[in-house]
């Protein structure tokens, strides 16, 4: 059996930056012709988009495909809700920790494996806003150290 390729198509930096990722889902979307094409030239964003549970179904709201340029009649609404594909036991161990206070789903990543469309569903925590502080703290100090490290060999 071969190796699949993976291809990124889009990525949602500002996910961990406001959320703690505790797990993470690989889930299929159902999408239409045209839509595939676009994101095959990699336009796609998932920055505004967020994903909801409703009767035992999994949608993505906010994810943008922009309409495909040789598409005309065929192209769909680029902010429709689209349709996640996940297993029924996968969808209610999700189900069961958003019920929790507090957690919600993100999507993290889109990008293709082999020829098919997945998304990468983080179930993710709030960041207040002393935790976005910390991070982005923490990440100055490395970059520092990094910048002061990379100044000493130049020696």
């Amino acid at each position: 059996m071969a190796k699949e390729s993976v291809k990124l198509i889009a990525n949602n930096k500002k996910a961990y930056h406001d959320y703690f990722i505790e797990d993470t889902y690989e889930a299929g979307i159902s999408l239409h012709g045209t839509e595939v094409k676009s994101m095959r030239m990699g336009k796609c964003s998932i920055k505004e988009s967020f994903i909801r549970i409703e009767k035992g179904e999994v949608f993505i709201y906010g994810m943008h495909i922009s309409p495909y340029e040789k598409g005309n009649i065929f192209n769909k609404d680029p902010l429709r809700v689209k349709k996640l594909l996940m297993h029924r036991w996968e969808i209610h161990k999700m189900a069961g920790k958003i019920a929790e206070k507090g957690y919600t789903l993100v999507p993290l990543k889109i990008y293709f494996k082999g020829s098919l469309v997945k998304v990468e569903v983080g179930l993710a925590r709030g960041k207040k806003l002393y935790d976005k502080r910390a991070d982005i703290a923490k990440k100055d100090m490395r970059r520092e150290a990094e910048k002061d490290f990379k100044v000493k060999n130049l020696y």
